[in-house]
């Protein structure tokens, strides 16, 4: 009986496996055993097919093939790879002992090619923990592969190929596989079509423009209210440029979903900017969140892990929807549960909301009046529920600017390129003071933490007392007031947040105007 190793995928936690082949006597049939979902059975097919067109013969007798341990759930197409080499080991024409210590990868063409699959990098993170020194990767997913440290990658075009390699054999010359995303994939688009977008393009708004370099600086969450054209999303598309780029692991990370999703470009594997992710409101739960009825993968939430997730026309989004970021808000992860799986993704990201202020989107404009009744007004901003809002940091409402505020805009504003060196500048001073800890920005820090190791000056925590006592501020709301004062001192470089910065970190909870004694605290020119 031959054996032969792979990977199982259970989210973004992979586990070596065992593919056995054994050939015996009896009825002419194929058997596919170990808890293989309806994929992995279609393998039985494929591999057959791949086996007879590579130039070999496939068995006049009974096949059992193996997917040990039994126990654990068996996805995917890439197991075709293993499956067919053990088949060849089993025949004798492939030596076992060449494949020791090898991880098999790949999905199988009818006529023997390789094809690109999903999750090759989690996949061979997990084959490397396992001590795997070798791994055979579909061609088109070498890039994602080498990012792992410690195992050798080898590429290839087919099934011949991998046989002639093994055996010693003259290599043939096959024609490459496209990858999966075809040389140009959905990956590039959560970053690069917001790059290069400056925030001085934006008239006015200079309350929220500090708004967004406060929340760039540390990982805030904000919600934006406004009439339509106000510069909502033009204000959201402008965030990512002010973060930094993502460290190693955190890359890392981020390539790794999506990998698994299978929006990972081929000709940039890893994935250096925080990527940005705007689903359209009529995206399902399984859309956002994850899911799938066959194999889980990860959604938006996700898919922006370490980024920006901007939920444009918030309020029509559907209510399951959006009272699913609760979890996801708190912890840093998902978790989707199925009756046979249950997959846990990373989904530590910047949540921007943008929302009209009623159904008709006219409330607050000087240019048409509001059409809808107060019960309508309060029905639509009720769309999105109070626990929602109240884990958001930031709370803005925009207001159309007047011609004197566009033309100081047009020709005062700062420019990202301007802001971008203080944000990154506030990060550099977080990463120091939470070094050692499992939190990287301010927004991360729980607040029994924040009050006991990094606590704001006597007279600034006095001021957020008074606020609690008034029952302006929930304790919840308090240790978020507390994190938006950690950024603006960050910001101006300071040793703890005094009462100017809770005064603006307040301003920015609520809504309120902020003035230009607070505005300029921090993007004074």
């Amino acid at each position: 009986m031959a054996a032969l190793h792979s990977v199982t995928l259970d989210g973004l936690t992979g586990r070596a496996i065992e593919v056995e082949v054994d050939i015996a006597n009896g009825f002419p049939s194929t058997v596919v055993v170990g808890l293989a979902d309806a994929i992995v059975n279609e393998a039985r097919d494929r591999v057959r097919a791949a086996v007879v067109n590579s130039g070999a013969s496939w068995p006049d007798q009974r096949v059992t093939i193996n997917l040990a341990p039994s126990t654990l759930p068996k996805t995917g197409s890439h197991y075709d790879l293993a499956i067919a080499l053990a088949m060849f080991v089993e025949k004798k024409i492939v030596p076992l002992a060449a494949t020791v210590g090898t991880v098999f990868i790949g999905e199988l063409a009818l006529d023997g090619r390789l094809r690109a699959v999903r999750g090759v990098l989690p996949a061979t993170v997990a084959a490397a923990e396992a001590g795997f020194e070798r791994v055979f990767v579909p061609e088109s997913n070498v890039g994602e592969a080498e990012l792992v440290d410690g195992i050798g990658v080898v590429g290839v075009r087919s099934l011949r190929q991998v046989v002639a390699m093994l055996t010693g054999q003259e290599e043939p010359d096959d024609p490459p596989v496209p990858p999966l995303d075809g040389g140009d994939g959905l990956g590039h688009a959560y970053s690069d079509r917001v790059a290069g977008l400056d925030l001085a393009d934006v008239a006015g708004q200079e309350d929220t423009r500090t708004a967004v370099v406060v929340a760039a600086a540390g990982g805030h969450h904000v919600l934006m209210t406004g009439p339509p054209g106000i510069g909502k999303t033009m204000l959201a598309q402008r965030l990512p440029g002010l973060l930094p780029d993502l460290t190693r692991p955190q890359a890392l990370e981020v390539s790794a979903v999506h990998s698994l999703a299978g929006v990972l470009p081929s000709d940039v594997p890893l994935v250096r900017r925080p990527p940005f992710v705007d689903p359209h409101h009529t995206a399902s739960a399984v859309a956002i969140v994850g899911g799938g009825q066959r194999v889980i993968r990860p959604g938006a939430l996700s898919l922006a892990h370490r980024g920006v997730l901007f939920l444009d026309e918030a309020p029509e989004f559907a209510s399951n929807v959006l009272d699913a970021l609760r979890q996801p808000l708190e912890s840093g992860h998902v978790v989707v549960s199925r009756s046979a799986q249950t997959a846990t993704f990373p989904a530590r990201f910047q949540l921007l909301l943008a929302a009209n202020p009623c159904p008709c989107g006219q409330g607050g404009s000087v240019s048409e009046p509001c059409e809808c009744t107060p019960l309508m007004q309060r029905r639509y901003r009720d769309r999105i529920s109070g626990p929602v809002r109240d884990r958001i940091d930031i709370h803005r409402t925009l207001v159309a600017p007047t011609r004197p505020e566009l033309v100081h805009g047009v020709s005062d504003a700062r420019s990202t390129r301007d802001l971008a060196p203080l944000v990154a500048r506030a990060r550099s001073r977080q990463a120091e003071r939470l070094a050692g800890t499992p939190w990287q920005v301010n927004a991360d820090v729980p607040g029994v933490d924040l009050r006991k190791h990094w606590p704001a000056t006597d007279a600034a925590r006095r001021l957020v007392d008074s606020q609690l006592r008034g029952q302006r501020l929930s304790a919840r709301s308090a240790d978020r007031v507390l994190r938006v004062a950690w950024s603006v001192c960050d910001l101006r470089e300071g040793e703890r947040p005094d009462v100017e910065e809770v005064e603006l970190a307040l301003a920015l909870r609520r809504g309120t105007p902020l003035g230009p004694l607070l505005r300029d605290v921090v993007v004074a020119p």
